[in-house]
């Protein structure tokens, strides 16, 4: 008996990473009764803390066992076990979680319904019937109903329902699935839904037969807010081409496509050909939108008004227990587009719903769960010959985390990022976190929710920050927003060019700064302030020694009429087109704006190397997109115009010239030759295409640089990263942003990375 007790041992286990909210703790209790171990477990300030007692070899397979087979939703990021004085204990127990510092941990995203949740809440004889807010420790709202942390329900919004005896004795019984699930709540106790008309006058209806009622409404032809976990979504019947059209008028979005909810992914996959990892990403618990080729489609959607003049549809399967009991009831495709007028955030605020969207819904569907942090749909998209992921927008399930960061410093940095597709990049402590995408700043209520995410970081972490980030544009709303706040919290400020931003990003994400070889950066994109006050957008960096040096870009042309070329590309085609002008562009202008949009260009003094708006020009010149009515239209309509490509039977309009210039307007010229000659537009398009690929390896191998790493909005040009990897992919290697979209919401990032690594 004396030998046993010496066996015994105290040990302190400290895990961190994304471990909190999801079912980490208990996952430990009934672990260690398996083992037979004593001692406790509780959330902390920087993750879970673990002290136990037991047989050596018990611990050390306790410990293996736990860090190699943790919760399915957890992501472990650092783990230790250090012995410690004796501890004797008379059982394993979960103990409330004490605070005794900062917040050092990293936060949980919102997780997708489980399966388990799902089969209850469609089974009449389980207790959740019908009940929309059902979770466990695996799945359901986190982040959106976050007010602080480490999580616990008291910190979050779901703490003023109160839990009834039965959910009770779940969240206490070590054999649940709700064993201290901190979300957890029942149709006695928890959250109240409500149907109401535009009046918001309440539709007297049972709650068990409230989404009966709604799938019959919007099977009548009505427009319905529904009020999901992260904000409202404007729903409507998928196949009804009037009011589908009815919601863009109202919503002003004529053009732009509009996400599509599929009750089920065997209905999904009738309807569409789906690839093994578009499934992946459509059935994870992030469940973002998944832009989808509709080639071969089958269904009866209204394609054209869902998604106009597009050959692919942004599709999703229900991702919270209020989708998935409408999708019980439908069992057809619907537009769930975000609850919001066009440009503005996503609304999730009852009353505001009411006040803004009662001329677009005929019905709202409410809730009284406050959300704290609206999101919208995270959008991903693969590409078809090597089906690489390419992040849209980051948003629910994936925000506000950031995992990849080898971040050494003890500095607290707050970057602000663009004024477009904006993000905020907090560094408060041992964890890198990005804000959800805000938007465009020129929005007034984008840019309050802006200033509110920023105010709320700091709160939450209690930090402030030491180094404050802007774009170098002196005019960017998160620019002047980053000097304000400068200036209220007597802070430093530091200014990073947009475009060595987007290039740190991608050493970043890559963990390259480190690298002794030379990285090529190629960074395209619409509009970025450079060094020398022009409008970069087609730049060629190198990164050595951490240092990032600008080596090339293409010609510069005339930027017209501030930010409504990028508007226009019309304009982008004005600017460029120096051959047969009169010819080229009689049919896009009227005669009184060819005389201004000339005078404004003998004035100009702005000039762009923008492969953005050389985008827009080519569109322009094909006649596939004049005008925009959504950002990015005429880049999308370009990619659309390729369903596939042979590299053997592609040309290049332009090669590098001496000195490793590129000539834009050369390149615009001889692509018109081929036009003139009636090459067909989806062999222009894809030698244009061809062009940019070779372009950059002709780069490449004049600096004699194996390492090449792209960012920017170009990039989500698919069929162009396609290209570049088939190309290069043998002889180069190759990075992408790839847990950050390319575009600008990847800024705020890079500009803590350039801070740290490049300045």
């Amino acid at each position: 008996m004396i030998l046993f007790v010496k066996m015994l041992k105290s040990y302190k286990i400290i895990i961190t990473g994304q471990v909190q909210g999801v079912g980490f703790r208990p996952y430990v209790f009934v672990m260690a009764q398996k083992h037979n171990l004593k001692g406790t477990v509780s959330n902390n300030e920087e993750g879970v803390i673990i002290f136990i007692t037991g047989v050596v070899e018990k611990v050390g397979l306790f410990y293996k066992n736990l860090i190699e087979n943790p919760p399915k939703v957890s992501k472990i990021n650092t783990h230790s076990i250090v012995e410690i004085e004796m501890n004797r204990f008379d059982d394993f127990q979960i103990v409330p979680s004490q605070k005794n510092s900062t917040l050092n941990l990293q936060l949980t995203p919102d997780f997708a319904i489980c399966d388990d949740c799902k089969n209850e809440i469609s089974d009449a004889n389980n207790r959740r019937y019908n009940y929309p807010f059902t979770t466990c420790v695996n799945c359901g709202p986190r982040w959106a109903i976050t007010n602080t942390f480490p999580f616990e329900r008291n910190h979050t919004s779901i703490d003023k329902f109160e839990m009834c005896d039965a959910c009770k004795i779940e969240y206490t019984n070590p054999l649940d699935r709700r064993f201290h699930s901190q979300t957890n709540s029942c149709g006695s106790c928890g959250v109240r839904i409500e149907l109401t008309d535009n009046k918001n006058v309440k539709i007297n209806i049972s709650k068990t037969e409230i989404f009966k009622k709604i799938a019959s409404l919007l099977k009548e032809g009505n427009i319905i807010a529904i009020k999901n976990t992260s904000g409202y979504l404007l729903c409507c019947d998928a196949s009804n081409k009037q009011v589908i059209q009815r919601l863009r008028i109202k919503k002003n979005r004529p053009q732009k496509p509009f996400a599509i909810l599929y009750p089920s992914l065997k209905i999904l996959e009738h309807h569409l050909d789906v690839n093994q990892k578009q499934k992946e990403a459509l059935t994870s618990s992030e469940r973002p939108i998944v832009i989808i080729p509709k080639t071969n489609f089958k269904g009866n959607l209204a394609l054209a008004e869902l998604a106009p003049n597009l050959n692919q549809l942004g599709v999703m399967l229900p991702y919270s227990g209020i989708l998935q009991l409408l999708a019980n009831e439908l069992m057809m495709p619907i537009v769930a587009t975000s609850g919001n007028l066009h440009g503005s955030p996503i609304i999730s605020n009852n009353e505001e719903s009411v006040e803004v969207l009662q001329n677009i819904a005929d019905y709202f569907l409410h809730h009284n769960l406050k959300i704290t942090n609206p999101q919208d749909d995270s959008v991903v998209k693969f590409s078809k010959k090597f089906n690489y992921e390419v992040l849209f927008r980051r948003s629910r399930g994936y925000a506000p985390n950031y995992f990849n960061a080898a971040i050494k410093t003890e500095l607290k940095i707050m970057a602000m990022g663009a004024h477009l597709k904006s993000t905020i990049a907090f560094l408060p402590n041992d964890y890198l976190y990005i804000s959800q995408y805000l938007g465009s700043l020129d929005n007034f209520e984008v840019y309050n929710r802006f200033a509110e995410t920023a105010t709320n970081f700091i709160r939450l972490f209690e930090q402030t920050p030491d180094v404050i980030l802007t774009d170098k544009h002196p005019i960017y709303n998160s620019s002047l927003y980053g000097k304000e706040l400068s200036k209220k919290l007597k802070t430093k400020l530091f200014e990073v060019q947009h475009h060595k931003a987007h290039f740190a990003s991608v050493i970043g994400e890559h963990n390259l700064f480190d690298n002794v070889d030379p990285i090529l950066g190629v960074v395209w994109d619409g509009t970025g302030y450079g060094d020398d006050g022009q409008i970069w957008g087609g730049e060629f960096f190198t990164y050595q020694s951490k240092k990032i040096e600008r080596i090339s870009h293409f010609e510069y042309f005339d930027w017209l009429a501030g930010d409504k070329m990028a508007k226009e590309p019309r304009l982008s085609l004005f600017s460029l087109a120096d051959f047969q002008k009169e010819l080229v562009l009689t049919e896009k202008f009227s005669k009184k704006e060819l005389t201004i949009y000339q005078t404004l260009k003998k004035r100009n003094k702005f000039k762009t190397s923008s492969v953005g708006r050389l985008f827009d020009a080519v569109t322009s010149l094909l006649g596939i997109c004049n005008i925009n009515t959504y950002e990015g239209e005429a880049a999308i309509l370009l990619e659309n115009q390729i369903i596939n490509y042979d590299l053997k039977t592609c040309k290049t309009y332009c090669t590098v010239l001496e000195g490793n210039r590129i000539p834009t307007k050369l390149l615009l010229s001889n692509l018109y030759s081929d036009l003139k000659k009636g090459v067909k537009k989806k062999t222009i398009i894809i030698n244009f295409l061809y062009t940019l690929t070779t372009l950059v390896f002709q780069i490449a191998k004049n600096k004699k640089i194996n390492k090449i790493a792209f960012s920017g909005g170009v990039f989500q040009n698919t069929v162009l990263v396609d290209m570049l990897k088939e190309i290069g992919g043998k002889e180069y290697k190759l990075f992408f942003n790839r847990n950050l979209a390319p575009n600008d919401e990847n800024i705020s990032y890079g500009q803590i990375m350039y801070y740290l690594n490049c300045k």
